[in-house]
């Protein structure tokens, strides 16, 4: 369940052969995948000589030269490939396609073969962006040109939904896995592509002909909008803060419009294969990640000590500085890319005010609330950014939408009056009609019953690591409904049904995949889970131990790109999407009162006690705000440890 190990097996077995010096094509879809599975000294290690792009249509003749081609089965791709083998420049070719090939694709290819230069074509089923061990993205980041949605926020692109059975195809081929599927119900897009991946499966009985296993894997398909709050937060651990902030981008990190960055440091690779000290704090928080670096900074100063001209005093001195020097160098490199990152992180948080955005948008997301007055107050802060108000407003829209109707559009309006474009104010009531609590098939914000309200209690007493990593997303409690059998088929039902009983057994092996995009946050849930069921392997814990989870999506958001893609999408949509959504009398409340700066609402969707514009009462837990002041002193802490050279 590795799909790092998965493609890096692939991309080594199709380099392996022949075994001389040889050429490397790509096209625009394998060239990240192969970037991320791989690095250039594991190239040069099998005699790769050149990589270049199938497209480019100024290489050099080389007749001399064998040719590996490993390409996408798209049709841009074998149009290129065609034109390739009608005049070669290469003597032999190896052709690997990352997916399933038709008859008439080969058809195609041997026409186009005049020259007879074809030695080899084989399918190896990378198909998909291996980011991390246990998350793939499918790099299909929807745009206008680009669309993942139809003509309404329940249909399929066409183009989308097959490069999505696609994508899920080579994962499972890639992993050998025939699984059982379920969907959520409220979703036509997870039921349509449920049912496609079913029919793939059925189709291509050869290639899914697997050992059987006592309870078989599981693909569970859900749908980005049963959980919009979770890609609009701010992140505050390391990867997810990278990538809302920075952006990574299959791998890489632009810091070319950091202040006095230096040249070597414009654009720097993060991946978890290829830097240590990456993969051991990824997850962690901003606040511990200084403490993490001033360690690793000081491991630095200690070795360059024992390298310094000083210590050099025999030719055994001189020998060890010769074979450690390189290592030496590299780890010089690495320090100086994760003080330019955390240094760049730090000034953004002050710049941006994110530690006081950051505490409203977690109070809006979980159980401790946020009142209308935070969220007024920030709207109003001219250093606060246009997309941060809009990302507070749709989440205090997403909350309390069926209790505070009159405080929405009074908070739409302010922004009006505090920077935010009319088109982007809109996305609020888009946000509202396309992924609201009509839309939603589960309870977000714990709010709609009194069990929801209990579990939302207890887990307030029980404490958090801090009070900006207090939100889990609705991932997390699908997956522990699972994992103690207790997922509903009413809710997620099966494709096919495996028997009876078939939702209480606990599947080993389950592949979740997001439409509409899944979240670094949710990596990190799906990574500490598989850590605990690893480690409680043999012994009686509440969840299945051995468990291993695989989350992957269409991309992967951070908070920018998920308000684009929505955008975007909008504009297919009709225009009733931008238009307050009407109201649902299933879940009215049956008593809604508004006392002073109080509201009682009971019934319905958000039965509570609720703050309202006034500033009469406030109820706020003491424990809360002594978390964010411990918090913020510990951050800044670890911030200032950071230029300690």
């Amino acid at each position: 369940m590795d799909v790092v190990k998965a493609v890096e097996t692939y991309v080594t077995r199709l380099v392996a052969e022949p075994s001389c010096m040889k050429v490397l094509l790509l096209d625009a879809h394998t060239t990240p995948i192969v970037s991320l599975a791989s690095t250039q000294s594991t190239l040069l290690s099998h005699q790769v000589y050149l990589t270049d792009r199938i497209d480019n249509a100024k290489r050099d003749r080389m007749p001399h030269m064998k040719c590996v081609c490993f390409l996408h089965i798209g049709p841009a791709s074998l149009e290129a490939l065609e034109a390739e083998l009608r005049e070669p420049k290469y003597g032999e070719y190896y052709l690997y396609f990352s997916n399933i090939l038709s008859k008439t694709m080969i058809e195609r290819l041997a026409e186009a073969d005049e020259y007879e230069a074809v030695r080899e074509v084989q399918e190896h089923f990378a198909d998909y962006a291996p980011l991390l061990p246990c998350l793939f993205s499918l790099n299909h980041m929807p745009t206008v040109s680009k669309p993942l949605y139809g003509s309404s926020p329940s249909t399929w692109d066409s183009d989308a939904l097959e490069r999505s059975v696609e994508g899920i195809t080579a994962v499972l081929l890639s992993l050998k896995k025939k699984p059982v599927i379920r969907y959520e119900k409220m979703s036509a897009m997870a039921k349509k592509l449920a049912g496609e991946v079913q029919h793939r499966i059925q189709t291509e009985t050869t290639l899914f002909d697997f050992r059987p296993t006592q309870v078989p894997p599981l693909l569970l398909i859900l749908d980005r909008r049963n959980d919009p709050a979770t890609p609009l937060l701010t992140q505050w651990t390391y990867q997810a803060m990278v990538h809302e902030l920075l952006g990574i981008q299959n791998g890489r990190v632009n810091l070319g419009l950091v202040p006095d960055i230096s040249p070597e440091l414009s654009e720097i690779t993060l991946t978890t294969s290829t830097d240590s000290f990456f993969q051991a704090h990824h997850l962690a928080t901003f606040g511990d990640l200084g403490t993490s670096l001033k360690n690793y900074v000081q491991s630095y100063q200690s070795r360059s000590l024992a390298h310094s001209p000083a210590a050099i005093n025999s030719i055994s001195d001189m020998k060890r500085f010769v074979e450690e020097y390189p290592e030496f160098r590299k780890l010089g490199g690495n320090v100086s890319k994760h003080v330019a990152l955390v240094g760049e992180l730090s000034r953004l948080v002050g710049r941006d005010k994110l530690l006081e955005v950051g505490e409203v948008e977690q109070g809006l997301a979980t159980s401790a609330g946020a009142d209308f007055k935070e969220v007024e107050d920030l709207i109003k802060d001219d250093s606060v950014t246009v997309s941060h108000k809009l990302r507070l407003v749709i989440l205090y829209a997403l909350r309390y939408q069926k209790t505070q109707t009159n405080n929405i559009a009074t908070l739409i309006n302010l922004m009006l009056a505090h920077g935010v474009t009319r088109e982007d104010a809109q996305l609020v009531y888009v946000f509202l009609n396309i992924a609201g609590s009509d839309q939603r098939q589960d309870d977000l914000f714990s709010t709609e019953s009194l069990l929801a309200k209990g579990r939302s209690a207890l887990k307030g007493l029980k404490g958090v690591e801090n009070v900006y990593t207090q939100h889990t997303p609705h991932l997390s409690q699908t997956l522990e409904s699972l994992l103690k059998g207790r997922l509903k088929e009413t809710s997620y039902p099966f494709v096919e049904s495996p028997g009876p009983n078939a939702s209480l057994q606990r599947p080993q092996d389950v592949i979740i995949f997001m439409i509409g995009g899944t979240t670094y946050e949710e990596a990190r849930t799906v990574s500490l889970l598989n850590q605990q069921t690893g480690s409680s392997s043999g012994t009686s814990t509440p969840t299945a131990a051995g468990t291993r989870v695989l989350l992957g999506g269409t991309c992967v958001h951070n908070s920018s790109s998920y308000l684009e893609m929505v955008r975007d999408a909008a504009t297919k949509f009709p225009s009733s999407v931008h238009q307050p959504p009407p109201e649902s009398s299933s879940n009215a409340p049956i008593l809604n009162l508004n006392l002073g700066g109080v509201n009682v609402s009971l019934g319905g969707a958000s039965t509570g006690v609720y703050r309202t514009s006034s500033d009469a009462v406030g109820v706020q837990a003491d424990g809360i705000r002594d978390g964010v002041m411990n918090l913020i002193g510990k951050v800044k802490q670890g911030v200032d440890r950071i230029g300690i050279q």
